[in-house]
């Protein structure tokens, strides 16, 4: 009878980890959780989940099978983990998978089951399948702030930007060009939800967008996206040019509250002491006979038939140079009296590129952006004078021309 005990007491730890087909629901369990926050989330805001599955029993095979996150956008937070792990004196195999969702809209929304699909062996060592699945998780999500308007719903949890140059924009030889590069740097978001690339302007500088290019890699802390702006540019003057400032609009996730992240504007110049660049010698010009002539002459008159055909050439146009009927002049002037220094600069950079550069309007324009933008505060600039004389120097423009 002794020895029967013993026997027994030595084939009982066996018996408690041998294999069966029956499974016990404490053999296997996988659970959904969201990170613990003290406020509710927006839409389009990150929330962070984890799943986490504990597993008593051999396992030969496994898919975990996600639902079908319906009103979430979703990205997954690098590979599944499996380590190993003892609860209560015994050995288990643990899986966890972190999650970012955004959810699309407010309201209550639900998480649905995740489904591990298992292979487990029994007491004669064959295979057979096996499911578990988690309990559904619902997520309140509240209305998006109505304060944004008609801005670029951007919530992000830490945004960085860096403005970069090729080469030193103040400094460029005769000619030249130089490559401005923008990086936002976003934690907490998708590449899609970054906002479209902004356009560039500059009254007096040609500007050349390049495509931008947006990455994303994963960490702990949730997706983060990389954006890069390019654009190359190139005064047009002949020594330098003002670049307008940019602006972007975003909701501090970690601060609840819009903010603006604004790009000053940019002085961009050809270098004082850069020779220039030297001269093509032309061939003197030399007149054709007159059969050529007279040829040009009926090619000249054909043209011109052609073009103002069905137009009227002294209305609108002749209308503009008497400042009470052009709308332009109008408002520049409007906004002067009212102060507002960046409105009379839109106005005048509009007129501008409307009628065509002048020398005169240019160097007024460029005085302007001395005084505003300058070391100075701008309070010595008359902008009731500036806006006079510069709807003075257009009439005078086109009087001569």
């Amino acid at each position: 009878m002794r020895w029967l005990v013993i026997l027994l007491c030595l084939l009982w730890p066996g018996a408690v980890l041998a294999q069966t087909s029956t499974v016990l629901p404490s053999e296997l369990s996988i659970s959904v959780s969201i990170e613990e926050r003290e406020t509710v989330p927006y839409p389009r805001e990150m929330v962070l989940i984890r799943i986490r599955g504990v597993y008593r029993r051999h396992i030969t095979r496994e898919q975990l099978e996600q639902p079908d996150f319906d009103g979430f956008n979703w990205t997954q937070l690098g590979p599944d983990r499996w380590t190993e792990d003892r609860i209560r004196g015994q050995k288990v195999k643990i899986l966890e998978r972190r999650m970012a969702l955004f959810p699309e809209r407010s309201g209550e929304l639900t998480i649905g089951a995740f489904t591990h699909h298992l292979t487990l062996t029994n007491e004669q060592d064959n295979w057979f399948d096996h499911d578990i699945r988690s309990e559904p998780v619902t997520v309140t999500v509240a209305p998006q702030p109505a304060a944004q308007g008609d801005n670029w719903w951007f919530p992000v949890k830490y945004l960085r930007i860096s403005d970069q140059w090729s080469n030193a924009p103040d400094q460029l030889k005769p000619g030249e060009g130089v490559l401005r590069i923008i990086h936002i740097e976003a934690v907490g978001v998708t590449p899609e939800m970054i906002p479209p690339m902004p356009d560039l302007t500059s009254p007096s500088a040609m500007v050349f967008a390049h495509p931008e290019k947006r990455l994303v890699e994963l960490s702990p802390d949730g997706p983060v996206t990389h954006a890069f702006w390019r654009w190359t540019i190139r005064p047009t003057n002949g020594t330098s040019a003002i670049l307008e400032p940019l602006t972007l609009s975003f909701f501090d996730t970690v601060g609840r509250i819009n903010r603006e992240a604004v790009i000053t504007a940019q002085r961009i110049a050809y270098s004082e002491g850069a020779e220039p660049v030297a001269a093509i010698p032309v061939a003197p010009a030399r007149l054709p006979g007159w059969p050529v002539g007279v040829l040009a002459c009926v090619a000249f008159l054909a043209a011109c038939a052609v073009t103002l055909a069905g137009r009227d050439v002294t209305g609108r146009k002749a209308l503009r140079r008497f400042p009470i009927f052009d709308p332009l002049a109008r408002s520049l002037r409007r906004a002067a009296r009212a102060g507002q220094a960046r409105e009379v600069r839109r106005r005048a950079v509009a007129l501008l590129r409307r009628d065509g550069e002048s020398a005169a309007r240019r160097r007024q324009l460029e005085s302007f952006d001395r005084a505003v933008f300058g070391p100075g505060d701008g309070t010595a600039l008359n902008l009731d004078g500036f806006a006079r004389s510069f709807v003075r120097a257009g009439q005078s423009a086109d009087t001569i021309g």
